[in-house]
């Protein structure tokens, strides 16, 4: 929807678009907590949201503009599978800057994944240097969210509906700024220009609508599937979306480049289940993985770990 709303609505403007997402995001975090009391509200010291939530929400708002800064310019399937790239971008930063060690099997599981993404940039025929540039910094911003999640967030239990609470505005207040200055002029110019304004409006706040709905939907996979579902899930989802975006937009695609995301993908699915079969090794004393749960009195209380640029 991203995609067809810079191509086909000709709102070219990647910042304002990230901003109405995020702040879809906050109302629909909102409704969802404060009104219909879906999830319960995670208090958190109002010095620590500015001390730990905002420096990710800092770097969600980067990872995000950079996804959609990326569609401008790039194919959705040349975009999606470099965003697979992920893991690999994930494992190398933690292991240059934070020193930490991997096992044989990670890195060579990470094998496939940057050799399909090598294939694909080689014989991608819509290939463009910024929009590459843009996705891969997005695959970093995404890289370095995760890894600072893991040291900010300690102590905090959070779920997808809360982290999206907490970091929906503090991304709108960062982006609102540079959206009104950079494309503030277009957006009106746009407004007086375009042939259908009301429909095309409608599918632009559908796409942030839809933003918050993918954060929302992703807590009960996470919660009732195992982390090689999971993974499997995810790879699959960026399949359908480059099966689908072709269907929609026609952009060629050469066999090679088709091998080289097919490749991409089993490469993420391996490195996914390299990364399961390590977490179940347990050393002795340790206590046993808890299974998955099976019903909703047991996904209280919920702790998620998989957030990524769902926005």
């Amino acid at each position: 929807m991203n995609k067809w709303i810079f191509q086909k609505l000709d709102f070219k403007f990647p910042l304002t678009v990230s901003c109405i997402h995020f702040i879809c995001s906050a109302v629909g975090a909102y409704i969802a907590i404060k009104i219909l009391k879906i999830k319960p509200l995670i208090e958190v010291e109002p010095e620590d949201r500015w001390r730990r939530i905002f420096p990710m929400s800092f770097v969600f708002c980067i990872n995000i503009v950079l996804g959609n800064v990326s569609l401008r310019y790039i194919p959705v399937s040349f975009m999606q599978t470099i965003k697979s790239f992920t893991p690999a971008t994930t494992v190398i930063l933690q292991w240059l800057v934070w020193r930490k060690y991997f096992e044989w099997r990670i890195w060579a599981s990470l094998v496939p994944i940057v050799g399909g993404i090598l294939l694909t940039s080689l014989t991608e025929l819509g290939f463009n240097i910024f929009g590459f540039c843009a996705a891969l910094f997005g695959c970093l911003a995404t890289s370095t969210k995760t890894i600072l999640a893991e040291s900010l967030l300690h102590g905090y239990k959070f779920d997808s509906i809360n982290t999206v609470y907490y970091m929906a505005p503090f991304a709108t207040m960062i982006l609102a700024v540079p959206a009104v200055l950079l494309e503030g002029s277009g957006v009106f110019n746009w407004f007086y220009t375009h042939e259908s304004i009301f429909s095309a409006m409608i599918i632009i706040f559908s796409s942030g609508v839809l933003a918050f709905c993918l954060n929302f939907s992703i807590f009960y996979v996470i919660h009732s599937t195992t982390a090689v579902t999971f993974n499997v899930a995810g790879n699959l989802k960026v399949a359908v979306a480059v099966l689908v975006s072709w269907l929609i937009f026609r952009n060629p695609i050469s066999a090679m480049n088709a091998i080289g995301c097919a490749i991409t993908l089993c490469g993420c699915t391996f490195y996914g289940y390299v990364r399961h079969k390590l977490s179940q090794q347990q050393l002795p004393g340790t206590p046993r993985t808890p299974r998955t749960p099976r019903n909703k009195l047991e996904m209280i209380p919920l702790v998620n770990d998989k957030l990524d640029d769902k926005v």
